[in-house]
């Protein structure tokens, strides 16, 4: 096995809380554990596709304790502008991964870790394939959905946002007689929805794993007011779809589709059937700012210093993962191509159930 001397490390896909402290707990390892260079990588791959390659040294310095509770990232990151089709200014779409690869090459990296979700990591590991790249993946993504790992950076602060949503609603509601409707990311997933729910006393979750009509949605804020409640809180995920089951998306100027509005539409349906005075919600873009809260600084140290060690031992082509109150690693090919929707069966529904939330199938 070749000797370490000098690691990458970038952050790719959407931005979340914890990144930071990520990058924190891989440089430290690395430099004070190991006594290795640290470059960070700007702007995820298209940093390595710049020319010069847009990157800077990482040391223990970097890192005071401001760092550790800042949300985004440093290094900044792209969701957008895939290498293996990337869009050019002409319309044309090229494959530019060698260009990736040569730029990890003139970094003189022996390893390079990437923090990313499934599409991010996926894209990393096709070009550490096609590169023979020394590759190991950490998984962040507020929506919680990756495969093989209980906990993804993000995800609790994400939660944790949603949840405060609901309580600055409550007392609104409860003094207005209204019906609230909060809108909460997860773009497949309806894992935000679900914990944030029943964190913060939701009388109906609404998320894509489980199908609803409206006339049951309807069903429990009648019962609501029956039993002299006037207010009432609906949670409902982005990718939520409607009555007749089209998803709700808009357009954005770069002319990518992105879910978007299926709070509204639930609102004034409710409004619709129940003769209820609603107002929605939407947090979008909150659920990724801000202050990480203690449990996703500490997962972000835990996978970085685990995949430092990984890179140490020579274990690339793999992704580090939280499972059954223990760090782990896994293939990184087996973790992008899982993915890990709620089960509608699963403990935290069953839970909601069992506190009477409703989840509009019933």
């Amino acid at each position: 096995m070749a000797e370490i001397r000098r690691i990458g490390i970038l952050t790719s896909g959407g931005d979340c809380a914890g990144l930071n402290a990520a990058l924190r707990a891989v440089v430290y390892r690395a430099v004070e554990g190991y006594g290795w260079e640290v470059i960070g990588i700007h702007q995820g791959t298209a940093g390595l596709m710049a020319r010069p390659v847009d990157a800077e040294p990482l040391d223990v310095s970097r890192f005071t304790g401001t760092l550790l509770r800042t949300g985004g990232t440093i290094l900044g990151t792209t969701n957008k502008g895939d290498p293996f089709d990337y869009p050019m200014p002409d319309g044309s779409r090229i494959d530019r991964s060698e260009e990736v690869i040569e730029g990890y090459r003139l970094l003189g990296l022996d390893a390079l870790i990437g923090i990313g979700g499934d599409g991010s990591l996926d894209i990393l590991r096709r070009l550490a394939v096609q590169g023979g790249l020394n590759l190991v993946g950490i998984p962040k993504t507020i929506d919680n959905d990756l495969g093989h790992t209980e906990v993804s950076i993000g995800y609790a602060s994400a939660v944790n946002v949603a949840t405060d949503a609901l309580d600055h609603l409550q007392p609104t509601a409860a003094s207005h007689s209204r019906v609230m409707v909060l809108e909460v990311m997860g773009r497949d997933a309806g894992h935000i929805a679900l914990s944030a729910g029943i964190a913060g006393g939701a009388d109906v979750i609404l998320i894509p794993e489980i199908p609803y009509q409206i006339a049951h949605v309807a069903a429990k804020i009648d019962d609501l007011k029956r039993q002299g409640r006037n207010f009432a809180l609906v949670m409902v995920g982005e990718a939520v779809k409607r009555d007749d089951g089209e998803p709700v998306m808009r357009t954005q100027s770069g002319g990518a589709v992105t879910y978007g509005g299926i709070g509204h539409y639930i609102g004034e349906r409710i409004a619709e059937v129940t003769d209820a005075e609603t107002r929605i919600t939407v947090l979008g873009h909150v659920q990724r700012g801000g202050m990480p809260t203690p449990r996703d600084r500490l997962m972000a140290s835990v996978f970085g210093v685990h995949a430092v060690d990984l890179v140490a031992r020579g274990a690339f082509d793999r992704m580090v993962a939280w499972s059954a109150r223990q760090v782990v690693d896994v293939p990184l090919a087996d973790a992008v191509a899982g993915y890990r929707a709620v089960e509608p069966d699963g403990a935290l529904v069953r839970t909601a159930r069992g506190l009477g939330i409703s989840f509009g199938d019933r």
